[in-house]
């Protein structure tokens, strides 16, 4: 009931349309382990139909090595980053959550209350 509430709270609770159409011929997946710094394959990752990004994983001051396109950011809600630089405005964010605390932390976020 909890959950049925707060998507009804939610402006938007689907994928967007032009998330639903695109065609995913590539797709890659980003973590946060750093495995990436100095390896320059910002550009390659680039290319990519859909760049799915976990976690508090950094794109700001580390294009060169993870490039900059984020399609989609998926994180626990502890795990989101505290940089609005992060949350590009065609990306979509999607908040996993499975405690009782992350739907409290959703019903904060979306009633602008603290937790």
């Amino acid at each position: 009931d909890k959950l049925q509430d707060l998507l009804e709270l939610l402006p938007e609770h689907d994928l967007p349309e032009d998330l639903k159409s695109k065609h995913c011929k590539r797709c890659v997946v980003v973590g946060s382990g750093g495995i990436l710094h100095g390896l320059e394959l910002g550009h390659l990752l680039n290319q990519f139909d859909i760049v799915i990004r976990l976690n508090d994983a950094p794109v700001q001051g580390y294009t060169a090595h993870v490039g900059n396109k984020t399609t989609i950011r998926m994180t626990y809600p502890e795990g989101a980053p505290l940089s609005e630089h992060e949350y590009p405005p065609a990306s979509l964010f999607v908040a996993v959550l499975f405690k009782r605390v992350d739907f409290n932390w959703l019903q904060a976020m979306v009633k602008n209350e603290t937790l």
